[in-house]
């Protein structure tokens, strides 16, 4: 099967869209969210920036939830430093002992090939058509003046790119030093997680969703959430650490 590194989705004609922000381990934070929100797999889709693993205590259900038909997820920083790790002992080392991918030790030897093989075919990006445009999905960031089609063409030849796209944070230290940012040209608007933020950040037109659910020991993080982007749009969240809701209009 060859890589795809962009894949496009048509608009859901059945039922709700929703993405979600870095998971990191919290699929049981994920499924209460689902559960309250009336998820219907035949009819709703779930996105994800990115990070499903490392951190949080269920990192090894990511297999469970990429077999899902409704559940769709780009790479993020952690998947890309697990795939890595097979060829390099020092980024196994960094990972295994500093960013949360202890779990990878406890994996059975002949459980790894099958976790890494599905990983491996995560894109890079994604864009949804809905009912409120077009919203594309990458993990970290886009760099500066570059135009959406441009990007994602370029996510098939320039490894920088793809860096860039894993873990960049350019745009968002832009942002807290500026008060703005200038918008990607050719989408409506672009979900990124990576970054974590005390509460969803809309600026021009990108959304940062990544609100830190495994970062439990963070007063103002350790909630997971869920930005609806069809029909409607509407912000969802759980307080991880109370399973508190909390809803908003997006």
């Amino acid at each position: 099967m060859s890589y795809a590194p962009f894949k496009f989705f048509g608009k859901n004609s059945r039922g709700r869209d929703f993405v979600v922000g870095d998971v990191h381990g919290s699929f049981s934070a994920l499924e209460r969210l689902l559960q309250r929100l009336n998820f219907d797999p035949d009819a709703d889709r779930v996105f994800s920036v990115g990070d499903l693993i490392d951190r949080g205590a269920e990192s090894h259900r990511v297999i469970e939830f990429l077999n899902h038909d409704w559940f769709h997820a780009i790479m993020g920083n952690h998947e890309r430093m697990l795939l890595d790790s097979e060829y390099n002992a020092a980024v196994l080392e960094n990972w295994t002992r500093y960013n949360g991918g202890a779990w990878w030790k406890r994996v059975p030897e002949h459980i790894r090939p099958r976790i890494r093989n599905v990983l491996a075919q995560l894109p890079l990006a994604f864009e949804i058509y809905t009912a409120n445009g077009h919203v594309g999905i990458v993990h970290a960031d886009i760099p500066t003046g570059i135009p959406w089609h441009q990007f994602i063409r370029s996510l098939e030849s320039d490894p920088d790119m793809e860096e860039y796209a894993l873990w960049s944070r350019n745009r968002y230290k832009h942002f807290k030093m500026m008060g703005r940012t200038v918008p990607v040209e050719g989408i409506d608007l672009v979900v990124f997680g990576h970054t974590p933020v005390s509460k969803p950040l809309h600026t021009a037109n990108f959304y940062y969703i990544d609100t830190g659910a495994a970062l439990l020991d963070d007063k103002a993080l350790g909630k997971l959430t869920l930005l609806q982007i069809h029909p409607v749009m509407e912000l969802h969240q759980l307080d991880v650490r109370t399973e508190e809701d909390m809803h908003a209009a997006a």
